[in-house]
């Protein structure tokens, strides 16, 4: 999985430091596809397939593949924040999950431009790079920095979700949006952030992160408390003493914010 990531890093590296000439089509609206999404997904296909040629796969560009019988699979975002890279903003990611019978039991985010590699294996921990990760110990919401993901135009948010998010700043230190899904999961890993919450993610935005956030001792739910955070249709992410509070926070506003019943499915750009 690092060789993966490390070789899809080399071609992402050298693109964004050209991102002006590159060839970009256009998904629909906020929601883009480069030619370094496509590279860095063929590099990562080919690298892992040798190491694993009866794995099947789910990745963000090329859809499902592999035997479809297959008890393993890699969860593969090749570029975690592609609006960012392709505005020349140094905060992306390439996460790998490996899945075995339904349970992600490894799993890597790569911040090449930082030179962070964060990893987890089920039950032996979280890292960067050589260092241990430990979930923030703060314990009171006052003092907590809090990411999340916002909706932007062709994508909506939970229906509720201008009503949290008012009144989650009237009781936190910040609220940070940093557009990268799966390097805001590292961070909550890492401690930097202390809690996490965004709607709609797809599995190769959160499966790696997932892991990195259970394996630094921390408590990943869907907001509303469902226990299906990575094909559920939210995530929330903290250490073990924000995450009950936050959530009842994000609870109180259901009554105050307009919109449908339920969160759609969208993909983290």
């Amino acid at each position: 999985m690092v060789r993966a990531a490390e070789k899809a890093a080399r071609t992402l590296v050298r693109d964004f430091g050209e991102v002006e000439q590159l060839q970009v089509s256009k998904k629909g609206p906020a929601d883009f596809v480069s030619s370094a999404d496509l590279a860095a997904e063929k590099a990562i296909r080919t690298e892992l397939a040798k190491a694993r040629p009866d794995f099947g796969w789910l990745m963000e560009e090329s859809g499902k593949g592999g035997a479809a019988n297959a008890r393993s699979r890699w969860i593969v975002d090749p570029l975690d924040g592609t609006t960012n890279f392709l505005h020349g903003v140094p905060h992306w990611s390439i996460s790998i999950a490996a899945e075995t019978d339904g349970a992600i039991v490894a799993g890597i985010v790569y911040d090449p431009i930082k030179n962070e590699l964060f990893w987890a294996e089920r039950g032996q921990g979280a890292f960067v790079n050589s260092k241990r990760l430990r979930v923030s110990g703060r314990r009171s919401l006052d003092v907590a920095l809090i990411a999340t993901g916002m909706p932007y135009k062709g994508r909506t948010s939970g229906p509720h979700y201008l009503a949290e998010l008012d009144l989650v700043m009237a009781e936190v230190a910040g609220v940070r949006r940093f557009g990268s899904a799966a390097l805001d999961l590292a961070y909550v890993a890492a401690g930097r952030y202390d809690a996490f919450w965004e709607y709609g993610l797809s599995p190769w935005d959160s499966a790696a992160g997932v892991l990195l956030v259970t394996e630094a001792g921390g408590f990943v739910s869907e907001v509303g408390g469902g226990n299906n955070p990575i094909y559920g249709s939210s995530i929330l992410a903290a250490n073990g003493d924000l995450g009950r509070p936050l959530r009842e926070i994000l609870r109180k506003a259901s009554g105050k914010g307009p919109g449908a019943s339920t969160a759609p499915k969208a993909v983290s750009g």
